[in-house]
């Protein structure tokens, strides 16, 4: 072989060396570019499922009693019952007695009210399906179509949730 074509031959295993060399610099490259999309997008799901495990727990701890608040409610009730039943009588012993079971009342609402359970306010106020249970219509002289007249059984809302919607009577605007 002639001097020239060998420096040929070394030029073209020089060119594809080179190629192959190029090449795979360029390969790690997509794969490291690969690699790193795939990690970040892991990063950013693990962030989020973080966020979710996050909101959950403090729904969990925000509405978790919510069973339990809806029964106490129930008891307050109750407490309503006896004490419209016994505050008519006239006996010293009973308004004694009627005194120390609104006390008793007052203070379990209060002990309700700082687990975030608050009374849904109705009489006067503009009828709302999302917090008043409709039991019937009256005509109220004075009084605006379909503000509440009646409260016949209080509603309650857990940390603004509602738990049990006031029953109420709305004002008719025809007789």
């Amino acid at each position: 072989m002639e001097p020239n074509e060998n420096n040929k031959e070394e030029n073209k295993t020089e060119t594809a060396a080179e190629a192959t060399t190029a090449e795979a610099t360029v390969e790690p490259k997509k794969e490291e570019i690969d690699f790193k999309a795939k990690y970040y997008y892991v990063a950013a799901e693990m962030e989020n499922y973080r966020k979710r495990m996050e909101r959950e727990k403090e729904n969990l701890l925000k509405y978790g009693n919510e069973r339990v608040m809806s029964d106490l409610i129930q008891v307050i009730d109750n407490f309503d019952r006896m004490i419209d039943m016994l505050r008519p009588d006239e006996d010293q012993k009973i308004k004694n007695m009627v005194t120390g079971l609104d006390m008793v009342r007052k203070q379990f609402i209060e002990t309700l009210s700082k687990h975030g359970l608050t009374p849904v306010e109705s009489v006067g106020k503009d009828f709302d399906p999302n917090f008043h249970e409709a039991l019937a219509q009256e005509y109220a002289e004075g009084k605006k179509p379909n503000e509440v007249i009646k409260e016949f059984q209080k509603g309650y809302s857990l940390n603004g949730r509602l738990v049990r919607p006031a029953k109420v009577v709305v004002s008719s605007d025809k007789q």
